[in-house]
């Protein structure tokens, strides 16, 4: 409680409730633990970006699917897409889909 106080708080009421509720996700047990900002940016490995999540996230289901886009049992569905709102996104985020990656082979 102490370091909670004596923190400045430049972000003000909504940083403190950020650090709160990150202590609420993080804890278990019955004493709430708040790494004060300081503690938890020193130890955390760099953030993702977004597109590198969504890139992962696409690949990973594409393995999964065997790089099935399309269909019931394809990436597509899986990931709750449109199947061409799937390939503008690989696309956009420079994933080859299987008939770009046989011409890459030849």
């Amino acid at each position: 409680m102490e370091a909670l106080q004596s923190h400045p708080w430049p972000g003000n009421v909504r940083e403190l409730r950020n650090v709160i509720e990150h202590g609420a996700i993080v804890t278990s047990g019955d004493a709430l633990r708040v790494p004060l900002l300081g503690e938890a940016a020193a130890g955390a490995p760099p953030a993702q970006t977004l597109a590198d999540s969504e890139r992962e996230h696409i690949l990973k289901s594409l393995e999964r699917t065997g790089w099935r886009i399309k269909g019931p049992r394809g990436a597509a569905t899986l990931l709750g897409l449109n199947p061409s709102t799937l390939y503008s996104r690989m696309q956009k985020l420079g994933i080859p889909h299987r008939r770009q990656k046989e011409t890459a082979r030849e």
